[in-house]
């Protein structure tokens, strides 16, 4: 099992490498054609990309860091380092997406004259579907590997494709006599960065701080209740390292229960939420039902 989690890291890495190519070939095509076309909404949109280069670098690195063994320092393995990667390209996201609210804000009080060229519009299309086509190829790979950091990649491979949808709106509308549209855009593209880098943020904070879904806590607690000799479930907690789970549950058994049947159905419920529903470790005490109770 411990195997296949690590070989799922290492799939998971194609996903980090396939957006890293893109974003670069992405990212230097409409930093070249929107300063060539002078497009704001197509250079903010450039910048952005540039740095999902960097942010998916994070990604590769911590998915490579999370394959180590256990050793001395980290008894429980590095399995963290894959979210340590989602915080971080949340921080490299934000930044960019305040410099990019910044310097639109700063065009727009300047005021334009001159619409960008249609290049410009047509640039942001082929981009969007090439994104779109990665989202999907992410999105999946993660979903098949259960991965956190991927499934952040996918998140901000979607998010880019609707900002260069956004920056296509905001180039197209300019034509019209309407200049000042694209630097308008521009300020929706550095919006929806800041707000994408948020959302990353908060879910991988929430996982670093042992926070954890109760509607999932609630469905191990039912699948251990129908496991033969559990009584009930006095205390039952979970955290996640990376992608995996781990289980701490304090179990009742029968109070006249030999050890070694106690033991028994302790190993039971380890197999059963192990195999079933694929929880990486399951930490079990148990307590005679009896005296529980009475206390």
């Amino acid at each position: 099992m411990d195997q296949q989690r690590y070989d799922n890291l290492k799939l998971g890495e194609r996903g980090a490498i396939v957006s890293i190519i893109a974003y670069i070939l992405l990212s230097a095509s409409k930093l070249i054609i929107g300063y060539a076309a002078n497009s704001e909404a197509l250079k903010a949109d450039g910048l952005n990309n540039a740095t999902d280069i960097v942010a998916s670098i994070a990604v590769l690195i911590g998915l490579r860091l999370a394959r180590k063994p256990a050793d001395e320092d980290h008894p429980y393995g590095h399995w963290k380092s894959e979210t340590v990667a989602s915080l971080m390209a949340s921080f490299i996201m934000m930044a960019v997406g305040l410099q990019v609210l910044y310097e639109a804000v700063v065009s727009m009080f300047h005021g334009r004259e001159q619409s960008p060229d249609l290049i410009s519009a047509w640039t942001g299309i082929f981009c969007a579907i090439v994104m779109y086509c990665v989202y999907r190829y992410n999105k999946k790979l993660a979903l098949k590997i259960n991965s956190q950091a991927v499934m952040a990649a996918a998140k901000d491979n979607i998010s880019d494709a609707s900002v260069s949808i956004g920056a296509v709106v905001g180039i197209i509308g300019s034509q019209f006599k309407l200049p000042w549209l694209d630097p308008l855009t521009a300020v929706a593209v550095g919006f929806i960065i800041c707000r994408t880098a948020w959302e990353i943020f908060c879910e991988a904070s929430h996982y670093l701080t042992d926070g954890f879904d109760e509607n999932m806590i609630h469905s191990f607690k039912e699948t251990i209740l129908k496991v033969k000799g559990v009584e009930g479930v006095k205390e039952i907690r979970a955290r996640n390292y990376g992608s995996n789970a781990v289980v701490d549950v304090v179990l009742l058994v029968g109070a006249k229960l030999e050890f070694q049947e106690a033991h028994e159905v302790a190993t039971r419920v380890e197999d059963e939420l192990k195999h079933n529903s694929d929880v990486y470790e399951v930490h079990v005490h148990y307590e005679p039902a009896k005296i529980a109770k009475a206390k």
